[in-house]
């Protein structure tokens, strides 16, 4: 008999617009679960990216935590979706001087405790790592294949963690569809006809996607 263990009912959310859910959406959750037990209340949280994925993880953190929730993303026009979305501050400049703020942000001026890079260049990697308090977190999901030129002493977060994945599990993916059977989440895509794929990927490179591409197909 076939296992049913990876089937996931979708109820009254609409196919043609729910596949980012078990994508993006997951991901994005498994980051923020596996952080939890590193954020502390009304600490402060970074997500550095508010693509496709970025803007889920702003969701869950507002739902799942009472952290001030940063975001560090290049695009006016996401930092701007980050804050429709619950965003309580959003940066631009990811460096030694984001950094610094992330530092002032915190009660403490300790910094985050936890940084969330859906980018994962160089810079952002840096500036995430550096922007991460003793004993915080440091989640690399983005997978742009940067590295982080820094010795290990000094150079981590003392007695914190750095953690790296690309994926979720099949929970994550129940627990997603059940957020947004429940409309606390918001989903944004945009539909591309099968003979418009090239133009989904051209707008992809830009950077300028809204939130994740779907493709659908004309039965006709």
């Amino acid at each position: 008999m076939t296992s049913t263990r990876g089937l996931v009912g979708l109820g009254s959310l609409d196919p043609s617009s729910a596949g980012p859910l078990t994508d993006a959406g997951a991901t994005a959750f498994h980051a923020v679960r596996r952080a939890l037990p590193r954020i502390t209340p009304g600490g402060v949280v970074v997500v550095i990216g508010a693509g496709g994925l970025g803007s889920f993880a702003v969701q869950y953190l507002r739902l799942l935590t009472s952290a001030r929730v940063v975001v560090i993303d290049t695009s006016e026009a996401r930092r701007e979706f980050a804050r429709e979305l619950g965003a309580h501050d959003t940066l631009m400049v990811a460096g030694d001087v984001t950094a610094a703020q992330i530092r002032v942000m915190s009660d403490d001026g300790r910094g985050a405790d936890v940084v969330l890079d859906f980018v994962g260049v160089d810079e952002t990697i840096s500036a995430g790592v550096a922007a991460t308090r003793e004993g915080g977190a440091f989640g690399l999901v983005g997978a742009a294949g940067g590295r982080l030129e820094r010795s290990w002493f000094g150079g981590l977060p003392q007695d914190g963690e750095v953690f790296s994945f690309q994926g979720s599990t099949i929970a994550d993916a129940h627990s997603v569809i059940e957020l947004a059977q429940s409309g606390v989440i918001r989903n944004e895509v945009e539909k591309f006809p099968f003979g418009e794929v090239a133009e989904a990927y051209r707008r992809l490179d830009k950077g300028v996607l809204r939130g994740r591409a779907v493709v659908v197909f004309d039965n006709h």
